[in-house]
């Protein structure tokens, strides 16, 4: 049987962390590598789990690697490439984040990746981004540049310009690569060896990556302020169009402000029935029940 695991930089609240963990224990992870950013009450039991390698990266565990980088998409290259210098536990590694859940199709994970031909050394999953309050709904994209683009400005003339696919964070998706490979050095979205970027890659067309972007518009608004600033959408990101993302929200912050952010959320993110229809015309409305809370207390109790 084909081994997966995952691993994952991550400051979240000890439920979410914990309903990560043990939704990719059900879908069959063989090994789940913990790097928390931040003490976090859900560590004792992350370490009890004989299929998770949990660490959290305090002073002492930065000063022994030459110090604790600033930016956190550098501590998760750091965390990332730990991971896969470890003692090889499984054939196949992915870097994902705490609001991101690996759904698969018919097939289980480990038969998809184990149909790979031996020349495939990373296989890229493609996002679908959630909508808001919607319930198991997501929203998905064309890779076909020019449907993207077509529907994109019919579901959203005003914001078209500017987000690519809809989408407000990223449309790159994330890779699986294989272990034990010299040289290969993972970065978030792409990974290289001895200079050569992806080799091999292939597009798992059966898994989509469910990305848990905005839960509601009280979670959204909380971090707002810190994608704006230093996440995902920080100013040295480019959009698609004439302005990107961050002065896209500068913009309507400074001219709107929180009214203004709300009709963004509403037309763009919220799961009203006017978008629902909207997607699904346009084919591109999934539904992914996680079922987040079952699958946590199954695995770790309701404690």
């Amino acid at each position: 049987m084909t081994r997966w695991g995952l691993v994952s930089t991550i400051k979240a609240a000890p439920d979410d962390v914990l309903a990560f963990a043990a939704y990719h224990l059900e879908l069959g992870a063989h090994r789940l590598y913990i790097y928390l950013d931040a003490p976090n009450d859900a560590l004792p039991q992350l370490r009890a789990h004989p299929q998770i390698k949990a660490v959290e990266t305090d002073d002492p565990w930065w000063a022994k690697r030459k110090g604790k980088p600033e930016k956190h998409q550098s501590r998760q290259f750091a965390n990332a490439r730990h991971a896969y210098n470890r003692k090889v536990e499984v054939d196949w590694l992915a870097h994902i984040d705490a609001d991101e859940f690996l759904a698969p199709g018919a097939l289980s994970i480990s038969n998809t990746l184990g149909s790979l031909s031996t020349e495939a050394l990373c296989a890229r999953v493609r996002p679908v981004e959630a909508l808001a309050d919607g319930d198991g709904l997501w929203k998905a994209f064309h890779l076909d540049h020019r449907a993207r683009r077509l529907a994109t400005n019919a579901l959203y003339p005003t914001y078209a310009p500017y987000l690519n696919a809809g989408f407000i964070s990223h449309i790159a998706g994330k890779l699986f690569y294989r272990t034990g490979i010299d040289g290969l050095k993972a970065k978030i979205h792409n990974v290289q060896v001895h200079g050569q970027e992806n080799p091999g890659e292939v597009h798992l067309k059966d898994i989509d990556l469910c990305h848990l972007h905005a839960r509601n518009w009280d979670s959204w608004l909380s971090h707002f302020k810190y994608r704006h600033a230093k996440g995902s959408y920080r100013p040295e990101l480019k959009g698609r169009g004439p302005i990107s993302p961050h002065a896209l929200f500068a913009e309507i912050m400074e001219s709107e402000g929180d009214a203004g952010l709300r009709a963004f959320f509403d037309k763009v993110l919220a799961a009203t029935p006017t978008h629902i229809a909207a997607l699904e015309y346009q084919g591109l409305l999934r539904r992914h029940d996680l079922h987040l809370d079952a699958v946590r207390k199954k695995h770790f109790g309701s404690g």
